[in-house]
Protein backbone atom coordinates (compact mmCIF):
# COMPACT_ATOMS: atom_id res chain seq x y z
CA UNK A 1 0.00 0.00 0.00
CA UNK A 2 1.31 3.44 -0.85
CA UNK A 3 -1.26 5.55 0.99
CA UNK A 4 0.13 8.41 3.02
CA UNK A 5 -1.51 8.18 6.43
CA UNK A 6 -2.52 11.25 8.41
CA UNK A 7 -4.21 11.10 11.82
CA UNK A 8 -6.22 13.91 13.37
CA UNK A 9 -5.48 13.45 17.08
CA UNK A 10 -7.13 15.35 19.95
CA UNK A 11 -4.73 17.76 21.67
CA UNK A 12 -4.88 20.02 24.68
CA UNK A 13 -3.64 23.59 24.80
CA UNK A 14 -0.18 22.08 24.27
CA UNK A 15 0.02 20.47 20.82
CA UNK A 16 1.96 17.57 22.33
CA UNK A 17 -0.64 16.71 24.97
CA UNK A 18 -2.61 13.93 23.27
CA UNK A 19 -5.16 12.44 25.63
CA UNK A 20 -8.09 10.94 23.70
CA UNK A 21 -8.64 7.27 24.60
CA UNK A 22 -10.08 6.57 21.16
CA UNK A 23 -7.16 8.23 19.40
CA UNK A 24 -4.79 6.15 21.50
CA UNK A 25 -6.53 3.02 20.26
CA UNK A 26 -5.73 4.09 16.71
CA UNK A 27 -2.16 5.17 17.47
CA UNK A 28 -1.44 1.78 19.02
CA UNK A 29 -3.10 -0.05 16.12
CA UNK A 30 -0.89 1.84 13.66
CA UNK A 31 2.18 1.00 15.74
CA UNK A 32 1.13 -2.65 15.89
CA UNK A 33 0.95 -2.68 12.10
CA UNK A 34 4.29 -0.88 11.87
CA UNK A 35 2.76 1.94 9.84
CA UNK A 36 4.17 5.46 9.75
CA UNK A 37 1.64 8.21 10.26
CA UNK A 38 1.67 12.00 10.35
CA UNK A 39 -0.39 13.29 13.28
CA UNK A 40 -2.29 16.56 13.30
CA UNK A 41 -3.08 18.28 16.60
CA UNK A 42 -6.86 18.85 16.59
CA UNK A 43 -9.23 20.55 19.04
CA UNK A 44 -12.88 19.93 19.83
CA UNK A 45 -14.05 23.11 18.10
CA UNK A 46 -12.10 22.56 14.87
CA UNK A 47 -14.92 20.67 13.20
CA UNK A 48 -14.23 22.15 9.77
CA UNK A 49 -10.80 20.52 9.62
CA UNK A 50 -12.36 17.04 9.61
CA UNK A 51 -15.56 17.87 7.71
CA UNK A 52 -14.65 15.52 4.82
CA UNK A 53 -15.09 12.62 7.26
CA UNK A 54 -18.81 13.45 7.47
CA UNK A 55 -18.85 13.94 11.22
CA UNK A 56 -17.14 15.93 13.97
CA UNK A 57 -15.11 13.63 16.21
CA UNK A 58 -11.65 12.11 16.20
CA UNK A 59 -9.82 9.91 15.54
CA UNK A 60 -9.97 10.61 11.84
CA UNK A 61 -7.49 8.78 9.64
CA UNK A 62 -6.86 10.09 6.14
CA UNK A 63 -5.55 7.31 3.88
CA UNK A 64 -4.93 8.69 0.43
CA UNK A 65 -8.33 10.02 -0.62
CA UNK A 66 -10.26 8.18 2.10
CA UNK A 67 -11.38 9.83 5.33
CA UNK A 68 -12.06 7.24 8.02
CA UNK A 69 -13.47 7.76 11.50
CA UNK A 70 -14.46 5.64 14.53
CA UNK A 71 -11.52 3.82 16.08
CA UNK A 72 -13.05 0.38 15.46
CA UNK A 73 -13.71 1.08 11.78
CA UNK A 74 -10.16 2.39 11.41
CA UNK A 75 -8.81 -0.81 12.98
CA UNK A 76 -10.79 -2.93 10.55
CA UNK A 77 -9.53 -0.82 7.64
CA UNK A 78 -5.92 -1.27 8.78
CA UNK A 79 -6.39 -5.01 9.18
CA UNK A 80 -8.00 -5.45 5.78
CA UNK A 81 -5.76 -3.12 3.79
CA UNK A 82 -2.46 -4.17 5.34
CA UNK A 83 -2.91 -7.96 5.66
CA UNK A 84 0.81 -8.61 5.21
CA UNK A 85 1.59 -6.75 8.43
CA UNK A 86 1.05 -8.09 11.98
CA UNK A 87 -2.60 -8.87 12.60
CA UNK A 88 -4.63 -6.81 15.04
CA UNK A 89 -7.09 -9.65 15.63
CA UNK A 90 -5.39 -12.94 14.76
CA UNK A 91 -8.39 -14.49 13.03
CA UNK A 92 -12.09 -13.97 12.33
CA UNK A 93 -13.01 -15.26 15.79
CA UNK A 94 -10.42 -12.94 17.34
CA UNK A 95 -11.91 -10.01 15.47
CA UNK A 96 -15.37 -10.82 16.82
CA UNK A 97 -14.08 -11.07 20.41
CA UNK A 98 -12.10 -7.84 20.02
CA UNK A 99 -15.29 -6.12 18.85
CA UNK A 100 -16.95 -7.10 22.14
CA UNK A 101 -13.96 -5.88 24.18
CA UNK A 102 -13.97 -2.63 22.23
CA UNK A 103 -17.68 -2.12 22.95
CA UNK A 104 -17.26 -2.96 26.64
CA UNK A 105 -14.45 -0.43 26.92
CA UNK A 106 -16.53 2.27 25.22
CA UNK A 107 -19.79 1.63 27.04
CA UNK A 108 -18.59 0.61 30.51
CA UNK A 109 -14.94 1.47 31.10
CA UNK A 110 -14.81 4.94 29.51
CA UNK A 111 -17.75 6.36 31.53
CA UNK A 112 -16.29 4.90 34.73
CA UNK A 113 -12.89 6.47 34.06
CA UNK A 114 -14.49 9.76 33.01
CA UNK A 115 -16.13 10.13 36.41
CA UNK A 116 -12.67 9.94 37.98
CA UNK A 117 -10.93 12.49 35.76
CA UNK A 118 -13.41 14.67 33.90
CA UNK A 119 -13.30 17.58 36.34
CA UNK A 120 -9.54 17.92 35.75
CA UNK A 121 -9.75 18.12 31.96
CA UNK A 122 -10.78 21.76 31.26
CA UNK A 123 -7.53 23.38 32.46
CA UNK A 124 -5.59 21.18 30.02
CA UNK A 125 -7.69 22.28 27.03
CA UNK A 126 -7.10 25.08 24.60
CA UNK A 127 -9.06 28.14 25.72
CA UNK A 128 -11.36 27.91 22.70
CA UNK A 129 -12.43 24.40 23.70
CA UNK A 130 -13.21 24.90 27.36
CA UNK A 131 -16.78 26.16 27.15
CA UNK A 132 -17.66 23.57 24.50
CA UNK A 133 -16.27 20.80 26.67
CA UNK A 134 -18.10 21.95 29.78
CA UNK A 135 -21.42 22.41 27.99
CA UNK A 136 -21.38 19.09 26.17
CA UNK A 137 -20.11 17.01 29.10
CA UNK A 138 -22.43 18.51 31.65
CA UNK A 139 -25.32 17.84 29.30
CA UNK A 140 -24.17 14.23 28.89
CA UNK A 141 -23.75 13.60 32.62
CA UNK A 142 -26.66 15.76 33.75
CA UNK A 143 -24.47 17.39 36.42
CA UNK A 144 -21.79 20.04 36.76
CA UNK A 145 -18.15 19.05 36.41
CA UNK A 146 -17.59 20.27 39.96
CA UNK A 147 -20.32 17.97 41.29
CA UNK A 148 -18.76 15.02 39.48
CA UNK A 149 -15.30 15.94 40.75
CA UNK A 150 -16.52 16.09 44.35
CA UNK A 151 -17.35 12.38 44.17
CA UNK A 152 -14.08 11.16 42.67
CA UNK A 153 -13.20 8.90 45.61
CA UNK A 154 -16.46 7.01 45.20
CA UNK A 155 -15.94 7.00 41.43
CA UNK A 156 -12.49 5.46 41.83
CA UNK A 157 -13.87 2.76 44.12
CA UNK A 158 -16.60 2.00 41.59
CA UNK A 159 -14.08 1.90 38.76
CA UNK A 160 -11.95 -0.63 40.58
CA UNK A 161 -15.01 -2.86 40.91
CA UNK A 162 -15.68 -2.40 37.19
CA UNK A 163 -12.15 -3.67 36.49
CA UNK A 164 -12.90 -7.07 38.07
CA UNK A 165 -13.28 -8.96 34.75
CA UNK A 166 -10.10 -7.38 33.39
CA UNK A 167 -8.29 -8.15 36.64
CA UNK A 168 -9.31 -11.79 36.48
CA UNK A 169 -8.01 -12.16 32.93
CA UNK A 170 -4.72 -10.39 33.59
CA UNK A 171 -4.04 -12.49 36.66
CA UNK A 172 -3.73 -15.43 34.27
CA UNK A 173 -2.09 -13.95 31.17
CA UNK A 174 0.12 -11.00 30.30
CA UNK A 175 -2.24 -9.27 27.88
CA UNK A 176 -5.95 -9.20 27.15
CA UNK A 177 -5.18 -10.86 23.80
CA UNK A 178 -2.90 -13.49 25.35
CA UNK A 179 0.89 -13.67 25.27
CA UNK A 180 1.29 -10.48 23.20
CA UNK A 181 -0.74 -7.28 22.89
CA UNK A 182 -3.27 -6.88 20.10
CA UNK A 183 -6.30 -4.73 19.38
CA UNK A 184 -8.26 -5.97 22.40
CA UNK A 185 -5.46 -4.49 24.53
CA UNK A 186 -5.47 -1.22 22.57
CA UNK A 187 -9.21 -0.87 23.07
CA UNK A 188 -8.92 -1.11 26.85
CA UNK A 189 -5.58 0.59 27.37
CA UNK A 190 -6.73 3.82 25.73
CA UNK A 191 -8.75 4.63 28.87
CA UNK A 192 -5.72 4.19 31.12
CA UNK A 193 -3.56 6.33 28.87
CA UNK A 194 -6.29 8.99 28.89
CA UNK A 195 -6.00 9.24 32.67
CA UNK A 196 -2.22 8.98 32.68
CA UNK A 197 -1.70 11.81 30.17
CA UNK A 198 -4.01 14.02 32.23
CA UNK A 199 -2.04 13.35 35.42
CA UNK A 200 -4.01 10.51 37.04
CA UNK A 201 -1.80 7.47 36.52
CA UNK A 202 -3.10 5.19 39.30
CA UNK A 203 -6.55 4.01 38.34
CA UNK A 204 -5.62 0.53 39.55
CA UNK A 205 -4.01 -0.25 42.90
CA UNK A 206 -0.24 -0.88 42.69
CA UNK A 207 -0.61 -4.59 43.48
CA UNK A 208 -3.45 -5.08 40.98
CA UNK A 209 -2.64 -7.25 37.92
CA UNK A 210 -4.19 -4.43 35.89
CA UNK A 211 -1.44 -2.06 37.04
CA UNK A 212 1.24 -4.54 35.92
CA UNK A 213 -0.46 -4.83 32.53
CA UNK A 214 -0.51 -1.04 32.19
CA UNK A 215 3.26 -1.07 32.68
CA UNK A 216 3.64 -3.71 29.98
CA UNK A 217 1.47 -1.69 27.61
CA UNK A 218 3.55 1.41 28.28
CA UNK A 219 6.60 -0.51 27.09
CA UNK A 220 4.90 -2.02 24.02
CA UNK A 221 5.71 -0.80 20.51
CA UNK A 222 9.01 0.71 21.51
CA UNK A 223 7.54 2.54 24.51
CA UNK A 224 5.16 4.65 22.39
CA UNK A 225 2.67 5.28 25.19
CA UNK A 226 5.31 5.82 27.87
CA UNK A 227 7.01 8.49 25.73
CA UNK A 228 3.81 10.56 25.50
CA UNK A 229 3.81 13.96 27.13
CA UNK A 230 1.81 13.96 30.38
CA UNK A 231 0.65 16.52 32.87
CA UNK A 232 2.27 16.30 36.34
CA UNK A 233 0.85 13.42 38.32
CA UNK A 234 -1.55 14.31 41.10
CA UNK A 235 -3.22 12.30 43.84
CA UNK A 236 -6.85 11.37 43.47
Amino acid sequence: MSDTLRLFDLAGEDDELRFSPNCWRTRLALAHKGLAVDTVAWRFTEKDAIAPSGQGKVPVLVAGQRWLHESWDIAEYLEDHYPQRPSLFGCAHGRAVARFVNQWASDVLHPAVARCIIADIPPALHAKDREYFRTTREAAFGRSLEAIGAERDAALAALRQTLAPLRGVLARQDFVAGAQPAYADHAVFGAFQWARVLGTPRLAAPDDPVAAWVERMLEAYGGLARAAKCLPAHRM
